[in-house]
């Protein structure tokens, strides 16, 4: 047999010939084995996303992530069946499957104007809000509703028509008699997330986490506490013709359905489109826009011309594009972490070296719990942070550069010193939790949602501050916030505050000591029991009857037959007045307050109708004697002007102002306000 040795002459040769073939293949291998892993770690994040469950990782990180194996998938030429960029991520939610009657494939993304100014080619296009909820195709049939589907991957989602009644903005009629298919998203605002979070005891990572944990509710009730609200982005089908996309979104409003917000772009240069964004930006980091976003979405404008692009994947290529902002990064250098109580859990806070972000100054951001901290590798004072304004709002850690020292758990609660405890909640998150029930620092939310707007309404009373205030042991309870002119020297000494400003925070708290009965409700934090149920309850019997039928109630569905009320919320107040520290509560709270009652509708001049209020108000008092007189007379006073409103007031009838625009263009009726007291309180 012929020897296969390799001569001594030749081995390097071979060698030589050999080793750029073998590195390629290592590379090839090392790319394939990268992409794997991303591409593992994605679709784990995705499904935890889609079903509710604490976040793996952030936006910044997904994208980042993603960016990166589509770099592989191009430098390989490999794309793997379950890749996210040759998908849509499916919903984990129980139910019925159902296929969609019009694919709801995703959009191609970019950060860069200038790729939206190519792929717009000089035609006419629209921006819109890129919501950060839940895509829901609702559908309706002679006008009345008949499914509402989750998006699921695309091409069959879980019917979840049973919960619509619990999810604002899905109406259960329109005006339209033919076979309608509508694409929105269920969103929960900024205000909504922070209100439920401070009651509900249970722990979220953000508004989106909430939304997407909501729909695999049963109890249309619970859900409506969540306060999910659906808002149309695209008219997907419709029996008559409209080719314009803006026409379209008009003839939503026209049927009694509400879009998403937008704006038209007749010339889309780079500078048009710049500046355009720039706007929407602004909406942005002013938090003048109430609901989370995550980018916007251009459409063109001619929906015939986009719906001849192909589909690649999942994309199809002139349907539209989603606009990603570029999240500005700041390297930074943790000092401390603080641990915040409240009432679910006790946060870690970092606490970093002042950077400049978005145009503000940020040195703290909430590191939301255990598990993120422990994700992202946190360790303690001198370790070096990757820090962004998520969605150009919340300051987030998105990365730990290099770890310094190490990271502790506090044993003992900051506020009561008594022990902490670990928990792993039903989405495997790790929570810090005070174990003494007692602990003033859980009472810190419902602090702040007695002095809030929707509650007793005292200004200057912030978060930040009520947490001093608590620390000083001056606060133990919402009855003693209204005492703390006992502590006005005291205030006034500390660092930050000074005589002025002491005296302002207790003339305001003196000034609060009238209030309406349905505030009183509102500011208790009494389970399910928000500003309409605080409403209802009081409209024609005093505060003091209330509660005593309560303290006294036998039977827990006392003020089921209320109408908006029902047994849920009848059960949640009456056993809230059970407890005998509630009762105590009152009773002290009450002796310190004076109570407006509530009076039931005394009339029927604005029975039925609806009316949107703007500008200043001249004849009444301020917007709450408006609203207060309206809904006595039968009436309802709604915040945005749409096809269900009846009339808009505003004292400068001629005013451009954007509800006046809109007003016209439904054909809403704009008077003043001498003109509706003229009509409708006949003076």
């Amino acid at each position: 047999m012929a020897s296969s040795r390799i001569p001594q002459e030749r081995q390097m040769e071979f060698f030589a010939e050999e080793t750029p073939v073998s590195a390629n293949a290592r590379e090839a291998t090392d790319a394939m084995a990268e992409m794997r892993a991303a591409v593992a770690k994605l679709n784990a994040a995705a499904d935890a996303y889609y079903g509710g469950r604490g976040e793996l990782m952030s936006d910044y990180e997904w994208d980042a992530l993603f960016d990166r194996v589509k770099a592989l998938e191009e430098e390989t030429g490999i794309v793997l069946a379950d890749s996210p960029t040759n998908k849509v991520s499916s919903d984990q939610l129980a139910g019925r499957k159902e296929p969609h009657e019009f694919a709801a494939l995703s959009l191609a993304k970019t950060k860069r104007v200038e790729d939206v100014a190519k792929w717009a080619q000089g035609r006419p296009i629209w921006l819109s809000w890129k919501l950060d909820g839940l895509t829901l195709v609702v559908t309706y049939d002679g006008g009345r509703l008949t499914k509402v589907v989750t998006r699921g991957d695309g091409h069959v989602g879980t019917n979840i028509t049973h919960l619509a009644d619990g999810i604002a903005g899905i109406p259960r009629t329109v005006a339209d008699r033919g076979h309608l298919v509508v694409r929105g998203e269920a969103v929960i605002s900024y205000a909504d997330f922070a209100d439920f979070t401070a009651t509900s005891g249970d722990d979220f990572a953000n508004p989106r986490n909430l939304a997407s944990g909501s729909l695999a509710l049963k109890d249309v009730e619970e859900l409506k506490r969540r306060r999910l609200q659906w808002i149309p982005f695209t008219l997907v089908h419709a029996e008559r013709e409209l080719s314009g996309w803006g026409e379209r979104m008009e003839y939503l409003r026209s049927v009694g359905l509400e879009p998403v917000a937008s704006e038209r772009i007749d010339e889309p240069s780079v500078g048009n489109i710049r500046a355009a964004i720039g706007r929407w930006s602004d909406e942005v980091a002013s938090r003048r826009n109430p609901f989370p976003v995550d980018g916007l979405v251009v459409v063109y404008d001619d929906t015939r011309y986009a719906a001849t692009g192909s589909v690649t994947g999942h994309h199809a290529t002139r349907a539209g594009l989603a606009f990603k902002w570029q999240d500005e990064v700041a390297e930074t250098e943790l000092e401390r972490i603080e641990w915040s109580c409240a009432l679910a859990s006790i946060t870690p806070v970092a606490v970093f070296a002042p950077v400049s972000l978005e145009g503000t100054l940020v040195r703290r951001a909430s590191l939301c719990n255990v598990s993120e901290c422990e994700r992202l590798g946190i360790g303690g004072p001198g370790t070096k942070l990757h820090v962004i304004k998520a969605n150009k709002i919340i300051p987030k850690v998105v990365e730990v550069v290099a770890s310094e020292g190490r990271f502790t758990i506090p044993c003992e609660c900051p506020a009561c010193g008594a022990p902490t405890q670990t928990r792993l909640s039903p989405s495997g998150t790790k929570t810090l939790r005070c174990t003494n029930d007692e602990c003033p620092a859980k009472m810190l939310a419902k602090f702040e949602r007695f002095v809030s707007k929707e509650g007793l309404d005292i200004e200057g009373l912030a978060g930040e501050t009520l947490a001093k205030f608590v620390n000083n042991g001056w606060i133990r309870s919402m009855a003693d916030i209204l005492c703390l002119s006992e502590h006005r020297d005291e205030i006034a000494a500390m660092e930050g505050f000074g005589p002025v400003s002491a005296g302002k925070i207790c003339d305001t708290v003196d000034a609060c000591r009238e209030r309406e009965a349905a505030r009183i409700l509102v500011a208790l934090s009494i389970p399910l029991c928000g500003s309409d149920v605080a409403r209802r309850l009081t409209s024609g019997r005093r505060l003091r009857e209330v509660f005593d039928a309560a303290f006294a109630a036998e039977d827990e569905n006392l003020f089921a037959a209320i109408e908006g009320i029902g047994p849920a919320k009848s059960a949640a107040f009456v056993a809230w007045c059970r407890d005998p520290r509630h009762r105590e509560f009152v009773e002290r709270l009450l002796s310190r307050l004076t109570v407006i009652e509530s009076s039931a509708p005394t009339g029927g001049r604005c029975q039925g109708l609806v009316f949107v209020i703007t500008g200043d108000v001249r004849r009444f008092a301020n917007r709450a004697a408006f609203k207060a007189y309206v809904e006595a007379q039968g009436g309802k006073l709604a915040g945005s002007v749409s096809t269900k409103t009846n009339f808009l007031v505003n004292n400068d009838v001629d005013s451009s102002s954007g509800k006046n625009i809109k007003a016209k263009a439904l054909g809403v009726p704009i008077i003043s306000e001498d003109e509706f007291i003229a009509r409708f309180k006949g003076v």
